[in-house]
């Protein structure tokens, strides 16, 4: 078996027809389908048996409800594929998508992660845009994640070598899951590429766990970001304002005293600010700042 697809499913009746046709339609016998309903409360399994009964390339799993990243791990514990890859049910996968990844892979079989193009935040007005990357072997892992990559750590748009998940699991109780366990994945890989080919579709879903994101759920974002902030060595000034302004976000949500560590990085108005007035008064700066552009538009 080349690849093990892995599908949470958790209370997606109205998107999970589509997520799983795009998914059946490209699988072959390379490829194995592994969903895991995690508890789900309407039609979710049922349209999933329905649509799995008789593929002997499928498997579906039922479990206590117990979040996504419960959901991925129970996958993964049973999955045999060399390669492994996830979908979230509420997006989909272009057509032809995975026989051109295992392409690429079957070209270059020493690559032990993969990421190729998303659709993100499909069918927003707004929001929605294409993120690519070009054909070519990260040279850095380090210079990948600070120019970039700490901004597209999604589990879903990459293909993964199973055997780096061997003592790696994603954080239960966690959201932005991603994001605490990308960087063990990197760090763990010899070799990580990225392709033009393939596409994924992140869709828009304003009542999803990122959309509606809170205090507790930004706190989590920014302490994954610290967690591996050794990892990295020297900081661009780029990223380490990336860190400024989840904290920010986090303290105009709670109030809680801020937790990111003060470096000595300038180069922008906000950097220099930090380091004039420090940043508990800068987090209480911005938090006056939105509270007055609120009161305008009222």
């Amino acid at each position: 078996m080349k690849l093990s697809i892995i599908i949470p499913i958790y209370n997606v009746e109205d998107t999970l027809r589509r997520c799983l046709e795009s998914v059946l339609a490209q699988v072959d016998e390379t490829m194995e389908v592994v969903l895991i309903d995690d508890g789900s409360t309407d039609s979710s399994a049922v349209i999933a048996e329905k649509m799995t009964a008789g593929r002997a390339e499928c498997r579906l799993i039922r479990q206590a409800n117990k979040g996504l990243s419960a959901a991925r791990n129970a996958g993964i514990e049973v999955v045999t594929g060399d390669y492994i890859t996830f979908v979230d049910s509420d997006d989909f996968v272009a057509d032809g998508t995975y026989p051109a990844l295992l392409a690429v892979l079957d070209g270059h079989p020493a690559y032990d992660v993969l990421e190729y193009p998303v659709m993100v935040h499909y069918g927003s007005a707004t929001r929605e845009r294409l993120l690519t990357f070009p054909d070519t072997t990260i040279g850095s892992i380090r210079d990948y994640w600070l120019s970039g990559g700490h901004l597209h750590t999604y589990a879903w748009n990459k293909l993964f070598r199973r055997e780096l998940f061997a003592d790696i699991r994603f954080p239960e109780g966690k959201v932005f899951e991603d994001v605490y366990t990308y960087p063990l994945l990197l760090q763990r890989a010899r070799l990580v590429a990225t392709t033009s080919v393939g596409l994924y579709y992140y869709c828009q879903n304003d009542r999803g766990i990122t959309a509606r994101a809170g205090g507790k759920e930004l706190t989590d974002l920014l302490e994954a970001h610290l967690k591996h902030l050794k990892l990295w060595g020297e900081l661009t000034p780029d990223y380490y304002q990336s860190l400024l302004n989840i904290q920010m976000d986090v303290y105009e949500a709670t109030h809680a005293d801020p937790i990111l560590p003060v470096l000595p990085y300038k180069g922008t108005l906000k950097l220099f600010f930090l380091h004039l007035i420090g940043l508990k008064r800068l987090c209480q700066l911005n938090r006056f700042i939105h509270r007055i552009r609120k009161r305008s538009r009222l």
